[in-house]
């Protein structure tokens, strides 16, 4: 990808950012004119982009757009939530694009039809503009000269939804800024162009430059509205004339089995979803192949490509049926994770640190030249020896400066992932008929890049499960002496080395009994184990795989992944979660998070004659415990420490390297908590605490179970670093 397009992708996603918070803003605020003008701007500011990079569909997509934001800027017409949905919908397509743009590197090959639905969901929503005097609305039976013109070259046979233009743009339309060749361009679907003087040619030197003296006809796959629009001010002073041809277009067994293809592609996606797709596309070409329509049958080979697009073969095909995109403001809210930013935009304060940094790295330098002088000139050992020691208690502070300053490069608000959020319960608000608002805070929080793009699905996961389980409809809040909009907090703080988020509802908190129930039902813990459980315990149960209250499976839960995968995408990134209910009146979800992923404290260890790394957030305490104490149960063992039975576990042959000395009359232990449990890991001997920059693992090592990544050693050996969390899983 040129760089040309990387700074395109950057502000074009941050544009579509801002735009996305004016929208919502709006819609509890319409009357607020800074905002929507603040939302105008942005639509603006994005379509003279796409228009910079010749991205016409987008530029018309969010032309549509940004056309009904000005005529809310005018009080022409009011921008209620549907209007303010509409343009959400555009917002959406744009991110499509983009991550095209951004996987690619190169412009959607597929978009105009895309932007055709989207101009054409504006075009249905707008009111009817009176038609121009004159103007026909529709013709059955074309005859007119110059449409039969019009039709004399590829597109002979009419298809579903076309429209004939004509137009003889005013004489001095370049005085004012017209560009009559531009406006045509802009027609959605644009099929056959004649352009022709309106009367003979005068001699050369008597033809004026400056004078438009043509008439432009023009064939485009459109509604008349649609038509309308791409002249914008200047539809008055244009002939339309809509051709009727639908119902000839596709004989009903065609469109039946076109449908089917549809429908086909609207699968979820799976391992056979390329198949599927290579499928619908050839049933389609060859349906179109025996109907005569071999314009629209290599269209269809064109969408399929190189690069075959589901979205858009369904798009094509619901245009051969004149059927729009089922996508818009009802459809069920899908958020997906983006992909993981590729370029970072850094506070020039921290630059200049690093700058600052380099340049004592260069005295350190120095320093360390002038004492290999001294031991040249044969300087005593203790003099020698101190010189080093100064230099290296330099050296070890600037190290830890520029580790630092490198990692506070990597570092990023909070605001990059809660930001995708307000738009998500927005639209889950509105499916599910729950009156809900995000309220956020803390948003500036700084954590690790990896740990803010991490956080993505662990908060979706959550919020989903808060709006759908946690919050009440607004009659059931109404009849418990609530407010009917319920209120969903989402928080975020620093503490000490720790990142904290919360998810906090003020709904109906976790129903305990309905827990019980459906763990002993589904076989997660026994009657005896959930009679003994505390509250706090019982609750923990909602994270167990698979683990579900719903009755029934859903588009947004049923199947029990969703706070299972939650705390082990937190756990994953070295975070743990923490839950509070209070039935009633809501639910705390807390995640504890590392500020960063890449410098790790660690405490080594030794097990089987090889050193490893245990995070020190893992650790809870080291002991000696007593061969005799040491319990066998069945192939496990297992020792009373504090009035707790623990689990304990050979490391060394628990990693397949064998068992350490058992000559010792005590072991040497060291207790982790991994999710919530206790479990104790014995080793040769212990080492020390130190702070390690993780490598993770590469090649065919690469995403190995229990290894969190790998560091060196002083004495240069490589030292792996545990998940104990999937060791022991």
């Amino acid at each position: 990808m040129n760089e040309f397009l990387e700074q395109f992708l950057i502000e074009a996603k941050e544009l579509v950012t801002q735009a996305t918070d004016d929208l919502l803003a709006l819609e509890s605020r319409p009357d607020d004119q800074d905002q929507l003008d603040s939302a105008f701007r942005a639509f603006h500011t994005l379509k003279g982009a796409a228009g910079i990079i010749e991205f016409a569909p987008m530029g018309r997509a969010l032309h549509a757009a940004e056309d009904l934001l000005s005529r809310a800027r005018t009080s022409e017409v009011r921008l209620d939530p549907p209007r303010i949905g509409e343009c959400l919908t555009v917002l959406d397509q744009v991110v499509q694009w983009l991550d095209v743009i951004e996987g690619t590197g190169e412009l959607p090959e597929h978009a105009g039809p895309e932007a055709d639905v989207i101009v054409a969901r504006f075009v249905h929503a707008a009111p009817s503009p009176a038609p121009a005097p004159g103007a026909q609305q529709r013709l059955q039976n074309p005859d007119d000269q110059w449409v039969a013109k019009l039709f004399a070259g590829d597109s002979a046979r009419p298809a579903h939804r076309q429209v004939a233009v004509r137009w003889r743009p005013d004489s001095a339309c370049f005085f004012d800024g017209g560009d009559p060749l531009a406006a045509v361009a802009a027609l959605p679907g644009l099929m056959a162009l004649d352009i022709s003087p309106c009367k003979a040619w005068p001699p050369l030197e008597e033809i004026d430059p400056f004078a438009c003296q043509i008439e432009i006809t023009a064939l485009a796959a459109a509604t008349l509205g649609q038509a309308r629009l791409a002249f914008g001010e200047a539809a008055d002073q244009v002939e339309f004339l809509e051709l009727d041809g639908s119902d000839q277009t596709l004989p009903q067994p065609a469109r039946d089995i076109i449908q089917a293809q549809i429908e086909l592609l609207e699968a979820p996606p799976d391992s056979g979803s390329a198949g599927r797709l290579r499928s619908a596309g050839r049933v389609a070409v060859n349906v179109l192949r025996s109907l005569g329509q071999d314009q629209q049958a290599t269209s269809l080979t064109k969408v399929l490509g190189e690069r075959p697009d589901g979205p858009a073969l369904a798009v094509a095909l619901r245009r051969l049926l004149g059927t729009g995109s089922p996508a818009g403001p009802s459809a069920q809210p899908q958020l997906r994770a983006e992909t993981a930013a590729r370029s970072l935009r850094v506070d020039v304060d921290r630059i200049d640190a690093l700058v600052r940094l380099t340049g004592e790295l260069t005295v350190i330098k120095n320093g360390l030249d002038h004492v290999a002088g001294l031991a040249e000139a044969g300087v005593t050992p203790a003099a020698l020896g101190a010189a080093l020691r100064d230099q290296q208690a330099l050296l070890g502070r600037l190290v830890d400066d520029l580790q630092h300053s490198v990692l506070s490069i990597r570092v990023l608000p909070l605001r990059h992932v809660f930001q995708r959020f307000p738009r998500l319960i927005r639209d889950l608000s509105v499916s599910l008929d729950k009156p809900v608002r995000l309220v956020i805070a803390g948003e500036a929080t700084e954590a690790d890049k990896a740990i803010v793009e991490g956080l993505f699905d662990p908060l979706l996961h959550v919020l989903r499960n808060a709006v759908d389980h946690g919050v009440e409809t607004a009659t059931a809040r109404q009849a418990a002496g609530k407010d009917p909009q319920a209120v969903i907090h989402l928080r975020a703080a620093r503490q000490g080395e720790h990142v904290l988020v919360e998810i906090e509802d003020d709904g109906r908190g976790i129903d305990l009994d309905r827990v019980r129930e459906t763990a002993l039902k589904r076989g997660v813990a026994s009657a005896e184990a959930l009679a003994a459980m505390t509250p706090a315990q019982t609750a923990e149960l909602v994270f167990a795989p698979g683990f579900s209250t719903a009755k029934a499976v859903s588009d947004l839960s049923g199947r029990g992944v969703g706070m299972d995968a939650a705390r082990a995408a937190v756990a994953q990134m070295g975070g743990r979660v923490q839950l509070e209910s209070r039935p009633g009146h809501g639910t705390l979800v807390r995640f504890v998070l590392p500020f960063t992923v890449m410098m790790t404290r660690v405490m080594t260890v030794e097990a089987a004659g090889q050193a490893f790394g245990l995070a020190l957030d893992t650790v809870v305490e080291t002991l000696k415990v007593a061969r005799d104490d040491i319990s066998t149960i069945g192939s496990a063992a297992a020792f009373v420490h504090r009035e707790r039975t623990i689990p304990l576990i050979d490391l060394g042959r628990a990693l397949g390297a064998g068992h350490g000395p058992l000559d010792k009359p005590d072991a040497t232990v060291v207790v982790a908590s991994v999710a919530g449990q206790r479990v104790g890991l014995e080793v040769d001997r212990l080492g020390g605490r130190m702070d390690v920059m993780l490598k993770p693992m590469e090649g065919l090592l690469a995403g190995m179970a229990g290894v969190a990544g790998t560091t060196l050693l002083g004495d240069g050996r490589v030292m792996l670093v545990l998940e104990l969390g999937e060791l022991l899983s």
